[in-house]
């Protein structure tokens, strides 16, 4: 008995408590991701002055809004991923994806409709956009993938898709503050094409390390 209790308090002594892995935490580190992101785009590309000078277009609004609203659904869905339990549902996230994917698909059907799709697709400025909003999502989806590996995600690839999503966009709403085009073809097309670029390398990389 006393081997036992011996055995016991050596492998209990090797014991850290560990702070709870609650919604509220995991909320906190996606809007300190989120906030680091829009500081580095403060800091390194600047931040334009569009619309406090009132000059900024409906579609600059709408966009960033749809970008950041779907960001931070996915993100929560992220965070609940990483305590997974039964009944756990994440239409919150599609429902916003699906909101968001309403934008370019109604935008560049308008703009074919005027003659103007071809002239939105070669923009000059669209890879630059689509890039760069790519490189600070890596910021978010740094964050989401230290929360889902302090947890135990029942489906690593679902999780690395909506990491990679919620990253995608948050980081394309923070880069959205610097970019001075608010027209609604660069929008709507290389502004949320980071989403989906963001997406699919979440789900390729994002499920490697999560794996112990």
């Amino acid at each position: 008995m006393r081997s036992n209790e011996h055995l016991i308090s050596e492998l209990a002594g090797e014991l850290r408590p560990v702070a709870p892995m609650t919604m509220s935490r995991g909320l906190a580190v996606v809007i300190a991701a989120a906030g680091l992101s829009i500081a580095a785009v403060a800091g390194i590309a600047g931040v334009w002055d569009g619309p406090a000078a009132g000059t900024a277009t409906i579609f600059y609004y709408l966009a960033n809004g749809l970008l950041a609203m779907s960001g931070f659904a996915c993100a929560t869905d992220v965070v609940r991923m990483a305590n997974p339990g039964v009944g756990n549902r994440y239409d919150g996230a599609y429902w916003s994806l699906a909101m968001l994917a309403i934008f370019p698909v109604v935008a560049v059907g308008t703009l074919f409709a005027r003659g103007l799709g071809v002239q939105a697709m070669n923009d000059s400025h669209g890879l630059e956009c689509t890039l760069s909003a790519t490189a600070f999502a890596s910021i978010t989806a740094s964050g989401l993938v230290f929360w889902l590996r302090r947890g135990a995600p029942a489906n690593p690839a679902r999780a690395g898709l909506f990491a990679g999503l919620a990253a995608g966009a948050l980081g394309s709403a923070a880069y959205g503050l610097s970019c001075p085009i608010d027209t609604l073809g660069h929008l709507a097309i290389w502004h949320v094409l980071p989403v989906l670029l963001a997406g699919v390398i979440g789900r390729i990389v994002i499920p490697r390390l999560l794996v112990w």
